[in-house]
């Protein structure tokens, strides 16, 4: 897969920064409009499941939102228990996923919504973001209550209707099982802030995420 550009030679990886197809998913970075519908949680903590390709972005744009207490990379779909080299196979079904704790007295679903659409993922793009290919790299959202299905349902269908996107939504609303990936994928941008990968493809979002959304960031 692409993420063993983190050790790749000079020259070839060189080359790699200077491939336009890395830096698509980052550079495709919008302003949703306000999600329509958004509902009261129920206490005074909240998760939410999050697929958006690789996780590390993914996890690195949700640590850097207020509100978000907790950011989990882990494996969300039909199989529990399941490794980094059983999904990266492409054959279990599952998606790399992040999972998010949230006070929603500080940010909403709704507004996570919003930010996963506008900076997170590229919901135009199947079974693909960026350099990684394959169903474990889908956009798929994983609600944990009717009251998440309902808002991630409207929220896909107002985003189709206003046409946001040049191309169709394919972010799929599913339920499964989620696995914790291993310790050495927990918090990778920040430990590796400087790696290829990273660099090309995960900072522009946070980037992107303060520009955006600055009433929500936090350094």
């Amino acid at each position: 897969m692409i993420r063993t550009a983190l050790v790749l030679g000079a020259a070839a990886l060189g080359a790699l920064m200077l491939a336009p197809s890395l830096t698509a998913s980052a550079e495709s970075a919008r302003l949703t409009p306000p999600p329509a519908l958004s509902l009261p949680a129920g206490g005074p903590s909240e998760t939410a499941f999050f697929a958006g390709g690789c996780f590390w972005g993914v996890e690195g744009v949700f640590e850097h939102v207020k509100g978000v207490t907790s950011a989990v990379a882990g494996y969300a779909g039909p199989k529990r228990g399941t490794s980094y080299e059983q999904v990266s196979s492409g054959t279990t079904g599952n998606a790399e996923t992040v999972k998010v704790t949230f006070d929603p007295r500080v940010v909403s679903y709704a507004q996570l919504l919003r930010i996963y659409f506008s900076v997170v993922a590229d919901p135009t793009s199947l079974n693909r973001q960026g350099p990684d290919s394959g169903t474990q790299y889908r956009t798929a959202l994983f609600p944990t209550s009717p009251a998440q299905a309902r808002q991630a349902r409207a929220y896909i269908a107002q985003l189709k209707a206003a046409r946001a996107f040049p191309r169709p939504i394919v972010t799929s609303i599913e339920q499964g099982a989620f696995t914790r990936a291993e310790t050495y994928h927990q918090g990778y941008m920040r430990a590796h802030p400087d790696a290829p990968y990273i660099a090309i493809n995960d900072r522009p979002k946070v980037e992107a995420l303060k520009r955006l959304f600055p009433a929500l960031y936090r350094a």
